[in-house]
């Protein structure tokens, strides 16, 4: 093996080797969420690799304290509006900002970027007091409208915007050519080649959506109206934190963040180095 090569492999050792170990680190917290929810509750922080006794009972425990099916419920029918609502409404903005011309599109588009550089507590007061104007405070409306006209809902339009542009003007034309309108470029042209960004962004927003803990705070008053984040802390009371159970929902509100990352993996990753550039 020559000197060139010897240091090659060498490198490699050592990259994947300190990936490894920062892969191990990164997932003993998600290893120990799981290993307390089998627990009882006398040897939470006692270290076993097998918990014993070994409860299922806690997941029980979970489903009959808690309406916990309510709150699941919740959580995920308002990430799927979010994601939805934001993948269309991006995906519309970010093809004219990416395709058409139009007079003072890059000023507007300056001025959306910047309202992501507003932090959330700045206009929480001024939106709230708006919602509460409309009477849609303790609803879900403030929960599902907010995310997608608001900032996360441009970051939506920024990253369908990179794609878009990498798209050949070519492809537009001939189908112009052949009498398409801009809204069946749109639909049956660029939404089917925009997969890859589509993945990213709907992991980016389901995620974000999904483990939301300070709007549904400030919007939401009933308990039935709760969503997971928030519903996690109604294992924590005067005497404590009930870990046992609170490790046990955690792992079932990170189930359905598990499913929609190994579906969309493939096309996130393509996505994430394709609306990076132009």
């Amino acid at each position: 093996m020559s000197n060139r090569k010897k240091k090659s492999f060498g490198t490699k050792v050592i990259f994947y080797g300190v990936l490894t170990f920062v892969s191990l680190i990164m997932i003993v917290p998600f290893l120990w969420m799981i290993n307390t929810s089998f627990k009882d509750s006398t040897k939470i922080f006692t270290f076993q690799w097998i918990p014993d006794p070994f409860r299922w009972q806690n997941y029980l425990d979970v489903l009959e304290k808690t309406p916990f099916h309510l709150f699941y419920f919740n959580s995920i029918y308002i990430a799927i509006l979010v994601t939805i609502g934001t993948i269309f409404f991006g995906s519309l903005a970010g093809y004219a900002f990416a395709k058409l011309s139009f007079r003072g599109s890059s000023i507007l588009f300056l001025c959306l970027l910047s309202t992501m550089m507003i932090p959330v507590e700045v206009i929480t007061i001024p939106l709230f007091l708006l919602m509460r104007d409309l009477g849609l405070v303790n609803t879900h409306i403030p929960l599902i409208g907010i995310p997608i006209l608001g900032p996360a809902g441009v970051f939506g339009v920024f990253v369908m915007r990179q794609f878009f542009l990498l798209v050949p003007k070519e492809l537009e034309e001939a189908a112009k050519l052949d009498g398409c309108s801009y809204f069946r470029i749109y639909w049956s042209i660029m939404l089917p080649l925009a997969k890859p960004a589509i993945a990213t962004l709907t992991i980016f927003t389901f995620l974000t959506s999904w483990n939301e803990f300070y709007e549904p705070l400030i919007y939401i008053n009933s308990k039935e109206l709760m969503t997971l984040p928030l519903a996690l802390a109604l294992f924590t009371d005067e005497v404590g934190t009930k870990w046992e159970l609170l490790m046990s929902a955690s792992v079932m509100a990170t189930v359905p963040l598990l499913i929609v990352f190994f579906f969309a993996q493939k096309q996130f990753i393509e996505g994430v180095s394709m609306t990076g550039g132009k």
